[in-house]
């Protein structure tokens, strides 16, 4: 592992090395993202030697550095100061191997590809990265191994877009729906649910399901943002074009005006 220099006593612990921690990207599906998911990994890098099970020594046996006398530190005198730093012959351990192993020659750690399932929680968002604590490269004779971390990226989805813990979603309605009231199926990440669309209910109106967004920590979830769109016929049979006739000429008898009060109208005089 890399030495820092650092102030303090040699009396002190020393801190031990560490495997190099190891990044990893995956991309996931919208879905698999916000729902969870595991996966496998192959990474290649130092892992623990099973010659001698990360030790570095043949027979497994450990001797006091004599350099730093055990103390994993070096110390130096420099005027009124005296400074102390890990030591250099045994990376601040403290011990020192007496009898290298020939598989690793007594470094503890060898080269080579290994398999791991990784469990992504849900809820996971493009860019994030997930830590897992000591999956990283192992460390020199029996030290700690490092983090790995994955980085995620989601690819979009042709249905949701997400915001935080919150799924959105634009469903296509007719006029009727909107005027009249309805009750529309809608998809989440689950099942469908049935929403109830008011009479009267504006185009571009968002209506809120509550509890069916992504998944939170402790079981509770955002919520799932509808916005209705009307999507206007293009091809009307005969039938529906006399009703819809029928319907524009009792709209204006009503006295209906869609631009009444609309600021547009002062401009257009």
């Amino acid at each position: 592992g890399s030495v820092f220099n650092r102030g303090g006593s040699a009396g002190h612990a020393a801190r031990p090395s560490r495997g190099a921690d190891v990044e990893t990207q995956i991309t996931l599906d919208f879905r698999e993202a916000a729902k969870g998911t595991t996966i496998p990994l192959q990474l290649s890098g130092e892992a623990p030697c099973t010659t001698c099970h990360g030790s570095g020594s043949k027979s497994g046996k450990m001797k006091k550095c004599s350099t730093c006398d055990g103390s994993g530190f070096t110390s130096e005198q420099r005027g009124t100061f005296g400074l102390s730093a890990p030591c250099p012959d045994c990376d601040g351990t403290g011990t020192r191997v007496e009898d290298p192993c020939p598989d690793c020659n007594g470094s503890g750690t060898v080269h080579r590809t290994r398999s791991i399932t990784v469990r992504i929680p849900a809820g996971v968002i493009d860019g994030q990265k997930v830590r897992l604590a000591g999956q990283g490269e192992a460390g020199p004779n029996g030290t700690p191994s490092g983090d790995l971390f994955v980085a995620v990226t989601v690819k979009p989805d042709e249905v949701f877009t997400r915001e935080g813990d919150d799924l959105h979603v634009t469903v296509p309605v007719s006029f009727a729906e909107l005027a009249l009231g309805d009750t529309i199926t809608v998809p989440t990440l689950d099942s469908p649910v049935r929403v109830k669309v008011p009479a009267g209910t504006p185009d571009g109106r968002t209506l809120r399901v509550r509890g069916r967004g992504v998944a939170k920590r402790g079981g509770k979830a955002g919520d799932l943002m509808v916005t209705v769109q009307v999507t206007v016929p293009t091809n009307l049979d005969a039938a529906a074009s006399s009703a819809l006739r029928s319907y524009a000429q009792a709209e204006k008898d009503s006295g209906f005006d869609p631009r009444q009060g609309w600021a547009g109208n002062t401009v257009a005089r």
